[in-house]
């Protein structure tokens, strides 16, 4: 049975160069990154190293601008928590979307309960924000405008240039969760008009449990983690050296490759797509058909549970999923397909694929093999099948 893996958005496969790279920091330079000996200079060296890499690939200004986190989650916290403490003298409203990754929304639910007042953007239903509603939404109370660059689920691609630039006129902070958009989206942050940005590494072929966020120079945020003077300051906590090595190689990659792979990706995506539409009736593109990302592709296939669908699949050594890794495990609908106005029942039969460097087109034409009996078979034993037709 071929194994093909194309949940590359919940997680990807560690380039070997990046293991390898991360080896002698798991064993034989074992030093902490802050002590001043030799040991600890050897740590610090390296540190300082991915912490160049990661300022190049996101294009920041300088090295300093770069904040190593434990990943995502904690630096989309730290980007909106710290940002609104700093400036809660001047408001407490903060403005967000409604398909904001969990870890955005939820930091939204628990400042709510500390007093904040949130303003829940909607989508249209492509999955984007109009920037006419942020420039509505903003008051003179308002601190942060908090969007995702890319959504996790539908791929869809947000006008971040335009709303960051309605923040920058009213003088409001702007932070974007590019977990999904890095190394599959070219930017430079310094030329965005972003003062905050949270990346991950385990995203982009490398280590889980190391992230980082890019702090613009003159942007207050304050820590959210107390304890030692890591991070220059910023963020306490022993460094995490063989996970921030593993992070630095990775975007060393993510750049080389940030103008080939995404290309071919993309053409595998249409590949993927074209062919299913063709072999499958009843079938839904959600999202952006254009402003997307190159590797993901979300499919409604009418009449069905997603969760059914990505079962058979697994079984025939398949991996794709229905939604967001961090929201697997409830029986609610996606929020995103909710939120761009999809049916409840139509947002329970969609399957996001989410294609990686890993992928080949033979891993295409084997999906297109088993997929199209499986969705058969399956409505085959649907009464919503049997009384749609």
């Amino acid at each position: 049975m071929r194994l093909v893996y194309l949940d590359n958005n919940a997680t990807t496969r560690m380039r070997e160069e990046v293991l390898e790279a991360m080896m002698p920091y798991c064993k034989d330079v074992y030093g902490n990154a802050s002590s001043i000996h030799r040991f600890g200079r050897q740590a610090r060296v390296a540190v300082d190293k991915a912490r160049q890499e990661v300022a190049s690939l996101l294009g920041a200004s300088s090295p300093e601008e770069i904040i190593f986190t434990s990943g995502g989650t904690e630096a989309d916290n730290f980007a909106i928590k710290g940002a609104v403490h700093a400036m809660r003298k001047k408001g407490n409203h903060i403005i967000t979307s409604s398909i904001e990754h969990s870890a955005v929304l939820n930091s939204m639910k628990a400042l709510e309960k500390d007093g904040y007042k949130i303003t829940y953007l909607p989508v249209d239903g492509y999955g984007l924000i109009n920037p006419n509603d942020v420039k509505k939404a903003i008051t003179d109370s308002t601190v942060l405008i908090s969007i995702m660059y890319a959504n996790n689920e539908v791929g869809t691609i947000e006008p971040i240039e335009k709303m960051g630039e309605i923040a920058k006129e009213r003088g409001v902070y702007f932070h974007t969760d590019a977990v999904q958009a890095v190394g599959k989206v070219t930017f430079q942050a310094k030329d965005l008009p972003v003062d905050i940005l949270s990346m991950s590494a385990h995203k982009i072929y490398g280590p889980k449990g190391v992230g980082a966020i890019y702090i613009k120079k003159s942007t207050k945020v304050d820590t959210i983690m107390h304890g030692g003077h890591q991070e220059m300051g910023r963020r306490a906590g022993t460094e995490n050296v063989p996970g921030i090595v593993g992070l630095g190689r990775a975007a060393e990659f993510a750049k080389k490759e940030a103008q080939e792979e995404p290309k071919r990706l993309c053409e595998l995506r249409d590949y993927l797509y074209k062919n299913i539409a063709q072999a499958i009736p009843d079938t839904r593109l959600n999202g952006e058909p254009e402003k997307r990302l190159p590797n993901t592709l979300n499919i409604g296939f009418k009449y069905l549970e997603g969760e059914s669908i990505m079962l058979n699949m697994d079984m025939e050594g398949i991996a794709v999923s229905t939604g967001s890794a961090c929201t697997s495990g409830t029986l609610e609908p996606s929020h995103v397909l909710t939120a761009m106005g999809i049916d409840a029942g139509d947002a329970q039969g969609s399957i996001r694929f989410s294609l990686g460097r890993d992928n080949t087109k033979k891993d295409i034409d084997y999906v297109l093999k088993v997929l199209p009996p499986i969705i058969q078979r399956l409505r085959d034993m649907s009464p919503l099948y049997e009384k749609g037709k």
